[in-house]
C-alpha cells in the first residue's frame, strides 16, 4: 500500500513537475493495467489480498527550470501599436502585473504617450504544460503566495507566455532542487488552485473522458457546469473524527470514516476527477472530484486509486480502495466536501446514516 512519501517524491507532484534524474517517472494516477479489471476485495479483506500492482506511468513529468528574470522598476511610455502583453514581453514584467500597477481593467485600453509604471521583481515565464505547483516547487515559494502576489482568480489556469511574479527573495544558489522540494508543503487547496497545466495556444476546451485514458500533461481537466444532484456516502462505517476542531485543537476539514483495508471507495456524486495521486503526503492516496457549481469532494488515505485526472465518474462508481496511506494510524477514509474551495461539514450534505 502507499506509505508517506519523502521530499524527493514530491518532485513528481503533477504534470509539469521537476523530474528526478535518478529514476524514470512513475507518477499517479494510473490506468487499469489489465484488460479485464480485477474485482475489488471483499470488505475487511486481509491486506495481503488487496491488489496493489505497480501502476503504469500516466504522464511524463515536464521539467520546470528556475530561470526567473529580474526586472528593475521603471516607467514605460506607450508607443503607437503597443499592447499590454507586448509591453510585458519587452520589459520582462507580467502584463497582468502592469495592469494591476496602473489600475487598468479589461479590455486594458492604452494610448500612445501614456506613462505606465513597470513593477519590478522576479518573473517566471510560463511554458506549455507547466502547473502552478510545479513552478512554486522549482523556486521554493509557497504557491498560495504566488496566487496572492499575482491576484490570480478562478479558474486558476495559467497561460503559456504568462509572466508570474515570484514573491520573496531568490533562494540560495547552492540549494538543490531536492532541498527546495524538501521545504515545500502542499495541501488540497494548493492542488485546486495550482494543479491545472498551462494549455497550448488555441487549445480546444477540455472535455471529460468516460474511460481511464490519461490526459496529456498539457491538457487541463474539464470542469462540470451546474450541480443539481445530491451527495451519497463514499463508504459506510463508524465516524472516527468529525468536522471542525478536535480535542487537541487541530481542525479537521472533513470527516474520517473507519473502513477496513480494501473497502471500495465510491464517488459521492457525478463529476470529473481533478486530481488522483499520492503527492499530498498527509493524505497518501488522494482523489479530488469536481462536481460543478464550486463543489469538490476529496477522498484520502486510499491504498489504490482506480481513476485518472480528467476522467468522468458517476455517483456510486468505485474510484479506489480504502487504506492507511499517508499519515493514518489505521485503515480509514478521509472525506471532504468543499464549496468554492471552503470546507463544509459533509454530514450536513449527506443522507442520514
Amino acid at each position: 500500500m502507499l506509505r508517506p512519501i519523502g521530499a524527493t517524491a514530491l518532485l513528481f507532484l503533477l504534470p509539469g513537475c521537476i523530474p528526478r534524474s535518478a529514476e524514470p517517472a512513475r507518477p499517479w494516477p494510473q490506468p487499469a493495467p489489465a484488460p479485464a479489471p480485477t474485482p475489488p476485495p471483499a470488505i475487511g479483506a486481509d491486506a495481503a489480498a488487496v491488489d496493489l500492482r505497480e501502476p503504469d506511468p500516466v504522464w511524463s513529468a515536464q521539467q520546470v527550470v528556475p530561470r526567473a528574470q529580474t526586472v528593475a522598476p521603471s516607467v514605460y511610455i506607450v508607443q503607437g501599436g503597443d499592447t499590454l502583453r507586448g509591453i510585458g514581453n519587452r520589459t520582462g514584467a507580467g502584463s497582468e502585473m502592469i495592469a494591476m500597477a496602473n489600475g487598468l481593467a479589461p479590455p486594458y485600453v492604452i494610448h500612445p504617450g501614456q506613462r505606465l509604471t513597470i513593477p519590478g521583481g522576479r518573473y517566471h515565464l510560463v511554458q506549455e504544460g507547466e502547473t502552478g505547483i510545479a513552478i512554486a516547487v522549482a523556486y521554493g515559494v509557497p504557491w498560495r503566495q504566488v496566487v496572492e502576489a499575482n491576484g490570480l482568480t478562478e479558474p486558476f489556469t495559467l497561460r503559456r507566455g504568462q509572466r508570474l511574479l515570484l514573491p520573496g527573495e531568490a533562494p540560495a544558489r547552492d540549494m538543490t532542487l531536492e532541498q527546495r522540494a524538501a521545504a515545500f508543503r502542499i495541501d488540497i487547496d494548493d492542488v485546486l488552485t495550482g494543479g491545472q497545466p498551462a494549455p497550448a495556444d488555441n487549445a480546444p476546451a477540455p472535455t471529460a473522458r468516460a474511460d481511464a485514458t490519461p490526459l496529456p500533461s498539457n491538457v487541463p481537466a474539464a470542469t462540470p457546469g451546474a450541480f443539481q444532484g445530491s451527495f451519497a456516502w463514499p463508504v459506510r462505517g463508524a465516524i472516527l473524527s468529525r468536522f471542525g476542531p478536535g480535542a487537541s485543537g487541530a481542525r479537521n476539514d472533513g470527516i474520517d470514516i473507519a473502513a477496513p483495508l480494501g473497502t471500495p471507495i465510491r464517488a459521492t456524486a457525478d463529476g470529473v476527477v481533478a486530481y488522483a495521486g499520492d503527492k499530498v503526503a498527509v493524505f497518501g492516496g488522494l482523489i479530488l472530484i469536481t462536481h460543478g457549481s464550486g463543489w469538490v469532494s476529496a477522498y484520502g488515505h486510499a491504498s489504490r486509486v482506480d481513476v485518472v485526472r480528467g476522467q468522468k465518474v458517476m455517483k456510486g462508481e468505485v474510484i479506489g480502495l480504502s487504506g492507511d496511506s499517508g499519515y493514518a494510524s489505521q485503515p480509514k477514509l478521509h472525506f471532504e466536501l468543499r464549496k468554492d474551495r471552503a470546507p463544509v461539514n459533509p454530514i450536513a450534505q449527506l443522507p442520514p446514516a
